[in-house]
């Protein structure tokens, strides 16, 4: 149990959900959590593990709900589509959070690889699919550096 005691700051850290490749991609997600370590109350959801029993049904459904129920907690939901595969779960992914962003449930921040094969498909979707600009970042930088910006102004947002 904590207890704050007047008049104590009482932190209130935005949440980031890391969507995108896991399966068949590059370890970016420990490279966007170290570009945001310095960030105070902030609290990652990283749904890759360090080793994942692929072919054990329960490790899958564990997964899965884990995924799902970290998504409706995040504040903010991250996807990044590396080239190296289509990501078709992120895709629907982010199909869904897309949607859900419409409606102020969540904010939603995009990047494609420059490589990736279904970019323009991603951009144009995005687009449509949004009356609020959310931009597709283009590159790994550009998309955390977005990430980060995003954060800072939900985490002045809530100090305000």
């Amino acid at each position: 149990m904590i207890v704050y005691e007047a008049p104590e700051h009482v932190p209130n850290p935005v949440t980031l959900f890391l969507g995108g490749g896991i399966t068949a991609c590059p370890l970016w997600q420990p490279e966007v959590i170290d570009r945001l370590s310095h960030m105070d109350e902030l609290t990652i959801f990283n749904p890759r593990r360090e080793d994942f029993p692929i072919d054990d049904p329960d490790a899958a459904e564990e997964q899965i709900k884990w995924e799902h129920d970290m998504l409706r907690r995040a504040d903010m939901i991250s996807f990044w589509f590396p080239c190296e595969t289509l990501c078709p779960i992120t895709l629907y992914e982010l199909g869904y959070w897309t949607a859900q962003a419409e409606w102020g449930m969540t904010k939603v921040v995009v990047g494609v690889h420059p490589e990736y094969a279904r970019k323009q498909d991603v951009i144009i979707q995005t687009q449509l699919a949004s009356t609020f600009d959310i931009p597709v970042e283009e590159g790994f930088d550009n998309f955390v550096g977005r990430v980060e910006d995003e954060i800072l102004v939900m985490q002045n947002d809530a100090s305000s």
